[in-house]
């Protein structure tokens, strides 16, 4: 008869703490042995102070923590994209650590949108599917697998945008997918702005993103889409009774 243990196990839960760091020792020995596991013990295995993803049946650790810039840069974006997806209703955006599951890995972007018309793919604890626009924050460790594996993985998958933001280099490259399914660059214009493709009337300047400190959000979105998020803050304020309401 299963215990109750086992039954949490196989249904979601978590592996007990001294089962978890045997596992976790083993996973760190010998790389040319590596302990393999299904994705759905890869995550009943993992929690939020794990940094790892899963690839082929391999967990891969990522290093931790990322630089302060690093940081900054990933949490103005996604404080960025978010506000706009929620006040013009284009979908949800998510922060790691969360999973984003692909055919054959769990890779666990920085940021990434999902459009509201694929809401289904997102489960309680992963993201079923591919998103419609990921985001990797380079840091010097992850440079060759940004750029290499996820870059081909996120392409196969038909992920239709994909964004390379590189801090130390202030450079930021925008991909998007192709008519035949090969990521293609795309430049900003003459004005230095990018125009996303998933995210309608959105764009960007790479330069917001090496400013010190970062611009606000609020600015941003000013510039960006103007009257139609100056009404937006304008009802905010009434709502919250600092201007009479009309």
């Amino acid at each position: 008869m299963a215990t109750q243990e086992s039954h949490e196990m196989r249904h979601g839960g978590h592996f007990p703490a001294d089962l978890r760091l045997q596992l976790l020792a083993l996973l760190s020995m010998d790389p040319a042995q590596p302990v393999k596991m299904t994705y759905q013990e890869f995550l009943d295995w993992t929690d939020e102070d794990t940094y790892a993803e899963w690839v082929d049946g391999r967990v891969v650790f990522m290093p931790s923590p990322a630089s302060i810039r690093h940081q900054y840069v990933a949490q103005f974006l996604t404080a960025l994209l978010s506000t706009y997806a929620e006040v013009f209703q284009r979908g949800t955006v998510v922060a790691a650590p969360f999973q984003m599951r692909l055919e054959n890995s769990g890779r666990e972007p920085d940021v990434f949108f999902l459009a509201s018309e694929h809401r289904d793919r997102l489960k309680q604890t992963y993201l079923d599917g591919p998103a419609d626009l990921v985001i990797e924050v380079i840091s010097p460790e992850s440079r060759g697998r940004d750029r290499g594996e996820k870059f081909y993985e996120y392409e196969f998958a038909g992920i239709p945008e994909y964004w390379l933001i590189d801090p130390d280099t202030r450079r930021a490259e925008f991909y998007q997918l192709d008519e035949k399914g090969n990521y293609q660059l795309v430049p900003p214009d003459a004005d230095g702005k990018y125009s996303s493709r998933v995210l309608p009337d959105f764009w960007l300047r790479a330069d917001w993103l090496w400013s010190d400190p970062l611009p606000s959000v609020d600015q941003v979105l000013l510039e960006v889409a103007g009257e139609r998020y100056a009404r937006h803050m304008m009802d905010q304020l009434r709502q919250q009774g600092y201007l009479d309401q009309q």
